[in-house]
């Protein structure tokens, strides 16, 4: 199909083929995961795992293994800032079928990323 270049209202669809991304963190329903969370800042990251309420302390440069024991069967909020109110970016990754890396560095953006949710139906999502 071809369109006029000047400002026509005609929109072309296309195939996600090339241009779809990558596809969404998923675990299997229930399987048991591990998180290893990555402090990549120059500060002392505050963590605290919902709904059991532990706070957890990561030092800069140093990782903390999470080992979620009831797998993705209830859902799991990981809540992580900097007491300097200081924007981070929270970088998800899958390191093996059970094992899930969240890494996270300082950011410019404002707010920044603010909380990892394990969904019971295993997908990720970063807020």
């Amino acid at each position: 199909m071809l369109t006029p270049t000047n400002n026509s209202p005609v929109t072309l669809a296309e195939t996600c083929a090339s241009h779809c991304g990558a596809h969404p963190l998923q675990f299997q329903p229930g399987q048991y995961i591990r998180v290893q969370i990555v402090n990549r800042t120059p500060r002392v990251l505050k963590l605290e795992e919902l709904p059991e309420m532990r706070r957890i302390y990561v030092e800069p440069g140093k990782k903390y293994i999470l080992d979620q024991q009831r797998g993705t069967e209830a859902n799991l909020s990981l809540l992580f800032w900097d007491d300097t109110a200081r924007s981070l970016q929270a970088n998800v990754s899958k390191l093996n079928s059970g094992t899930l890396r969240l890494e996270l560095r300082a950011s410019n953006k404002f707010p920044g990323a603010r909380s990892l949710y394990i969904i019971n139906n295993g997908r990720i999502n970063v807020f």
